[in-house]
């Protein structure tokens, strides 16, 4: 079956203000570049539905999702936005904030839809990723966590047992939390260790508690991981958690800020870790879960040199398309480079003249390769 994009232009509308770092214009980049490409097409592309209250409700609480309604609307005294998390710098209101989000999440249950309906094996929102979402607050440019929502939704609607994998630079807390005691949802999140790096959270010795103990994974790299060490560490022990518990289905999130020119972390990937990061999901998903896999976005904070170029690999991994080289569609270029104020890259893959080299190699490396074995050891337990 072909894969499928979710996509429409109302996605782009979740926007706290003009200067935050979370703007999904790298959404329309994205899409334009497949496109421009010859990636993708009309008959490729399906229109999301809206989230039903019901649905943000199977993790938000009633009065949260209440005030997120009457936050964006200006009717949230400041005292209850600062409860909700909805006052903060990462997190403000927005007008319809709530219309907004809801899209977001109505687009990442339409990949599910067409996943577990049957329609397709692999369906791609770029829109969602949103996995810093609590139940009754907003947090870390999330306000409703559509990722959470999404395994809940997959779990008890179609009573499948669903794989998260989260290959963001920053923890996925909001959707750990969310099934810490639970062994339906088995979480996985590799990223940069949290003693830099918001939320603090993740490290190797939180495994869920409960019947759940055993089906959080939690990878914590150093700072400065470069892509050897990533991807040995990324493809070990993914390869394990699918052997060991067995999904029905899996659900990937895919920030592209461990990249080394994203502003907000302090990881070292290039191209080469987001060229081989979907495809090896693929392979897990077409070796152990009939090929079942749903991926949305995350985070990705440069959005010219960065995002569209690696988000783009997530369908061409769908598409069984081979790593693309040299020069980006000239219309691309030609549509977006002007507007560009920084480098506007003009490859798909990465040129490393900005590359700062690690001194520290060797260590970090020794270090990934500890907390590496040391999952393992606890996959085994």
């Amino acid at each position: 079956m072909k894969p499928l994009y979710v996509y429409n232009d109302e996605l782009l509308k979740y926007r706290f203000n003009d200067t935050h770092p979370f703007n999904q214009m790298r959404l329309k980049l994205t899409t334009d570049l497949l496109t421009d490409a010859g990636f993708l097409n009309d008959e490729d592309v399906i229109k999301p539905r809206m989230a039903t209250d019901e649905e943000l409700a199977l993790v938000h609480t009633a009065d949260y999702i209440e005030a997120v309604r009457a936050a964006g609307h200006g009717k949230l005294s400041p005292e209850e936005l600062a409860k909700y998390g909805l006052d903060s710098e990462d997190t403000p209101s927005f007008e319809n904030m709530h219309e907004k989000c809801a899209a977001l999440v109505g687009a990442t249950l339409t990949a599910v839809d067409l996943v577990m309906t049957g329609q397709t094996d692999k369906a791609l929102s770029l829109a969602g990723g949103l996995h810093h979402g609590f139940s009754g607050k907003a947090s870390g440019f999330c306000v409703y966590n559509d990722t959470a929502i999404a395994c809940e939704y997959i779990a008890k609607k179609y009573g499948k047992k669903v794989l998260y994998i989260d290959t963001d630079a920053h923890h996925g807390d909001g959707v750990q939390w969310t099934f810490y005691n639970r062994k339906d949802v088995i979480t996985y999140s590799i990223h940069e260790t949290g003693r830099y790096l918001f939320p603090g959270t993740g490290s190797a010795t939180e495994r869920g508690t409960e019947e759940g103990f055993g089906y959080t994974v939690n990878l914590p790299i150093d700072a400065f991981t470069e892509d050897a060490s990533f991807l040995e560490v990324f493809k070990e022990s993914l390869e394990r958690v699918v052997q060991t518990y067995e999904p029905d289905v899996i659900l990937s999130q895919n920030g592209v800020d461990a990249h080394f020119r994203d502003p907000m972390t302090h990881l070292s990937l290039t191209s080469k870790s987001y060229e081989e990061i979907p495809r090896f999901v693929r392979d897990m998903a077409d070796k152990y879960t009939g090929g079942k896999w749903i991926a949305v976005g995350g985070g990705g904070y440069n959005i010219w040199q960065v995002v569209p170029r690696m988000w783009s690999q997530i369908w061409l991994a769908m598409k069984n398309i081979d790593v693309p080289s040299g020069r980006l569609p000239e219309v691309f270029i030609e549509k977006y480079e002007t507007k560009c104020e920084v480098d506007f890259p003009v490859l798909w893959e990465d040129t490393l003249e900005d590359f700062t080299d690690i001194p520290r190699r060797v260590e970090i490396s020794e270090k990934n390769k500890t907390t590496l074995d040391r999952v393992l050891m606890y996959l085994e337990q």
